[in-house]
C-alpha cells in the first residue's frame, strides 16, 4: 500500500483525529531509513562525538591508577612474610629492596688518592758527592756536599767522603722531623764516581733504615752523550 493510499484510509478511519496526531502515527521517511527490519537493535550513529583529547588522557590516567596496586612506603615488619590475610607477592619483594634496601646501604668509600713522592737526588762524580732532598714539586729541602762535612780539595772525591756525607744526611733528616711529611720517597743516581756505590750502601745499611721503607722507585739519571762537543785532547806526560 502506498504512502497516499494509508494517509485516505488513516483520514476515513479516524475523521477526528487532528493533523499533528495524524502525522505522528504515519511514518516519515527519515524514521523509515533507520528502521531494521531483521534486527531489533538500535543501529549506532555512523559517527561517534568526539572527545577532547585531555578528557581522554585524564580519564584513563584515573583508570590506570584506580587499578595499579599502591605501594606501601614504610610496611610493617612482618608484612612482608606469608600471612593468613595477606601473601608476599613480587610487587612486594621489588618494593623491599628498591625502598628499604636501598636506603640502608651506604655506597662504598672512595680511598683516598696517594700523596706525590718525594725524591732524593744523588750526584756522584769523580771529584765530588751531592745530596739533595725535594719536595714532590721539586722544589729543594735540604742540600749537602762532601765540602759541608770538612772535607777539603782532593778528599771530596774519595769513597770515604760520600760514605760519611750520606750517613750525615739521614741522621739530618731525622732530626729535622721530615719523615713525618715523607710517605713516598723515589730515588735518582747520577753519575759514576766513588759516592753512587758509597750511598747505596748507607741506604742499606743501619743508618737508613728509617727511610729504607718509604722509597718506591730508583732511578739511573746519567747523561749519556750522543756525539756532543769534541772531547778535549788526552793529557801528556813526559
Amino acid at each position: 500500500m502506498s504512502k497516499a493510499a494509508g494517509s485516505r484510509l488513516l483520514s476515513a478511519l479516524t475523521p477526528s483525529i487532528c493533523a499533528s496526531c495524524r502525522a505522528k502515527l504515519l511514518p516519515t521517511p527519515a524514521s523509515t531509513s533507520l528502521l531494521r527490519p531483521f534486527s531489533s537493535t538500535p543501529r549506532r550513529p555512523a559517527n561517534p562525538p568526539s572527545r577532547d583529547s585531555s578528557e581522554l588522557l585524564s580519564s584513563l590516567a584515573s583508570e590506570f591508577s584506580a587499578s595499579r596496586p599502591q605501594p606501601q612506603r614504610n610496611p610493617a615488619p612482618n608484612a612482608y612474610t606469608t600471612t593468613g590475610t595477606r601473601n608476599t607477592t613480587a610487587y612486594d619483594i621489588a618494593q623491599i629492596y628498591s625502598e628499604d634496601f636501598s636506603s640502608s646501604i651506604e655506597p662504598p668509600s672512595v680511598l683516598p688518592a696517594e700523596k706525590p713522592p718525594h725524591h732524593l737526588h744523588i750526584y756522584a762524580t769523580k771529584h765530588n758527592t751531592h745530596i739533595t732532598l725535594t719536595r714532590p714539586d721539586r722544589n729543594p729541602i735540604i742540600s749537602f756536599s762532601a765540602g759541608n762535612i770538612g772535607f777539603r780539595k782532593a778528599g771530596r772525591g774519595s769513597y770515604d767522603a760520600a760514605y760519611q756525607l750520606a750517613a750525615f744526611f739521614m741522621k739530618k733528616i731525622q732530626d729535622q722531623g721530615l719523615l713525618r711529611d715523607i710517605t713516598r720517597l723515589e730515588v735518582a743516581l747520577r753519575g759514576y764516581g766513588p759516592g753512587r756505590e758509597a750511598v747505596t750502601k748507607v741506604l742499606l745499611g743501619s743508618e737508613g733504615r728509617m727511610i729504607r721503607g718509604k722509597v718506591v722507585k730508583v732511578t739511573d739519571q746519567t747523561r749519556l752523550k750522543f756525539g756532543g762537543t769534541r772531547s778535549p785532547k788526552p793529557r801528556r806526560l813526559g
